[in-house]
């Protein structure tokens, strides 16, 4: 437990440097760039060049993509009436899990060393949504324009569903047009996105046969080290307590709703995969693991609004602790 301490503490430090003026409200983004572009892909590779990998642990990452996926598709149906706003809020903080940053050293200290495998093998499913799935998703299902912030979009109308925007084209040509652009607007989305271009890399390598070499693992493991220090000194730099009645009802959703897929997904887990107990508890555990620092990232893009997620964060990270414990004395 004093590694999941350290890391709760971690985040709490932020908000507390944060609130004594020491650091300011934007400079989390400098955060930001550091882990999407530095610690969080060295950290990828180190886990791939030093971890052994079975192939017939690719249905985890199978298990971990459909986890991801269903809460997100199932958030863009049930706040169909909501201002666009809140449903972008929804869908980007309701789906997906912080494994590499939060859950893996818990893992490593309820089970042991052994369970890191299945944790980076979820996470390799689980980062095809969270390091830019989500994003795009909720970008094209919303029709929110990903170059620019949300509250330039929406009109003098706060209240629509989705972002104003102009009827399909009836002509073919422009319909084939516009389809090429959407698919370049979510190949950019996707190709842009650092991690997720060396998780597809490593897996590519996996596959293959072939291992990062160890001098390139010992070379980034320094800054591979650092990756969970700088990514929850960002979230508690981004967090802060809801400013209104609708951001409570937002962090108490977002809050309900995880927990309540987090047990549907543990349920499945456990009774579902073809694993042996200690591989099935541990995708167990990672199902309470709180949303990454991408669903913070991405809020602060297309709303503003990081220090909401950020508190989000922070609630089911302690909450998602107190079920691990309760799954780790079950199980």
């Amino acid at each position: 437990m004093l590694a999941v301490a350290k890391i709760l503490t971690i985040v709490l430090v932020g908000y507390a440097l944060k609130r004594v003026g020491l650091f300011g409200a934007g400079e989390h983004k400098v955060l930001q760039k550091v882990v999407l572009n530095i610690t969080l892909p060295a950290a990828i590779v180190s886990s791939f060049a030093t971890g052994r990998h079975d192939l017939g642990l690719l249905w985890i990452s199978v298990f971990a993509f459909a986890c991801a996926t269903i809460p997100l598709v199932t958030m863009f149906v049930v706040s169909r009436r909501m201002p666009v706003a809140q449903r972008a809020f929804l869908m980007l903080n309701g789906a997906g899990f912080n494994v590499g940053n939060f859950t893996l050293p818990i893992l490593t200290t309820f089970i042991g060393p052994a369970a890191a495998l299945p944790a980076i093998m979820f996470d390799v499913g689980n980062s095809i949504m969270m390091s830019a799935g989500n994003y795009v998703t909720t970008a094209a299902l919303l029709h929110i324009d990903s170059s620019r912030p949300l509250a330039s979009q929406i009109g003098p109308d706060p209240s629509v569903t989705v972002v104003p925007h102009d009827a399909p084209p009836t002509d073919r040509d422009a319909r084939r047009l516009a389809r090429r652009a959407f698919a370049r607007t979510i190949a950019r989305n996707f190709l842009t996105s650092v991690p997720f271009d060396v998780y597809m890399v490593m897996t590519i390598l996996m596959v293959a046969g072939v291992k990062p070499p160890m001098p390139v693992a010992d070379f980034l493991s320094p800054i591979a080290d650092g990756n969970t220090v700088v990514s929850m000194l960002m979230i508690g730099m981004m967090m802060d307590l809801p400013g209104s009645r609708r951001d409570v009802t937002d962090a108490l959703l977002i809050v309900a709703c995880r927990f309540a897929f987090g047990l549907l997904f543990a349920f499945a887990a456990w009774h579902l995969l073809p694993f042996d107990a200690m591989t099935r508890k541990a995708v167990v555990f990672i199902c309470f693991a709180p949303a990454g620092i991408f669903s913070a990232i991405f809020t602060d893009k297309v709303l503003g609004n990081a220090r909401l997620s950020g508190f989000c964060l922070t609630v089911m990270g302690f909450g998602g602790v107190a079920a691990m414990a309760v799954a780790n004395a079950l199980l």
